[in-house]
C-alpha cells in the first residue's frame, strides 16, 4: 500500500478531545494503574499486537491494580485518537469481570472466560490491533480500564449502546498508551 494518502493526511487527526469517553460522565473519583510487559506506557507496541495484514492480531498482556469496592464490572476501550476521522475509532470493547486482574497475551477474545466483547466501530467482536494508515505518521492506541459501579445487561452488543449505559457510573479509570506506525 501507498504512503501517499498518509502523507496527505498527515494533518488529519480525530484528537483526544472528541472521544466519547472525554465527557464529564466518564470522569472518575479514583484511578487504575493498568499496564504491559509488551510495551511501556507511551511506548512503541509490538508488531505480534498489530492488526491483521499488519502483524498478528494478538492483543497484548495488560495487568492493572485492585478497582475500587463496589465495582460491578470492569470495561475496556481500545481507541485510536489519530485517525483520519471526525472522532477516534474504537478498536475493541469489552466488559470483563471484576474478578479478574490481568489478561494474558491473546487473552481478549469473544469466547474467553469472564470477558464479553461487544462490537466496535468496524463491526468486529474481539481484539483488533493497530493498522493506521501507511505514511500518516505514529498512532496512538489507548487502552482504557473503566470500574463502573453496575453490570451491564446482556442486551447491550454495542459500543454505542454500552457508553450510554455506563455514562456516569465510572468508580475508577485507567489508561495504557501504546503507538504505532506504518
Amino acid at each position: 500500500m501507498t504512503a501517499l494518502p498518509g502523507r496527505l493526511l498527515r494533518g488529519v487527526r480525530a484528537g483526544a478531545h472528541r472521544s466519547p469517553l472525554a465527557g464529564p460522565a466518564f470522569d472518575a473519583p479514583a484511578s487504575i494503574s493498568l499496564s504491559s510487559t509488551a510495551f511501556a506506557d507511551g511506548g512503541g507496541m509490538p508488531t505480534s499486537s498489530a492488526g491483521k495484514g499488519v502483524g498478528d492480531n494478538v492483543s497484548p498482556p495488560l495487568r492493572w491494580s485492585a478497582p475500587p469496592p463496589g465495582t460491578r464490572q470492569l470495561v475496556l476501550i481500545i481507541d485510536d485518537v489519530d485517525v483520519p476521522l471526525p472522532r477516534p475509532l474504537l478498536h475493541t470493547v469489552a466488559v470483563i469481570e471484576p474478578t479478574l486482574d490481568a489478561l494474558d497475551t491473546g487473552g481478549l477474545q469473544p469466547d474467553a472466560a469472564g470477558i464479553r466483547c461487544l462490537r466496535a466501530d468496524l463491526g468486529h467482536r474481539g481484539y483488533a490491533g493497530p493498522r493506521p494508515i501507511p505514511g500518516h505518521g505514529p498512532h496512538h492506541y489507548r487502552f482504557h480500564l473503566l470500574a463502573i459501579d453496575q453490570e451491564v445487561p446482556d442486551s447491550i452488543a454495542t459500543a454505542k449502546a454500552l457508553l450510554a449505559a455506563i455514562g456516569g457510573h465510572v468508580l475508577a479509570r485507567g489508561v495504557l498508551t501504546g503507538t504505532y506506525e506504518r
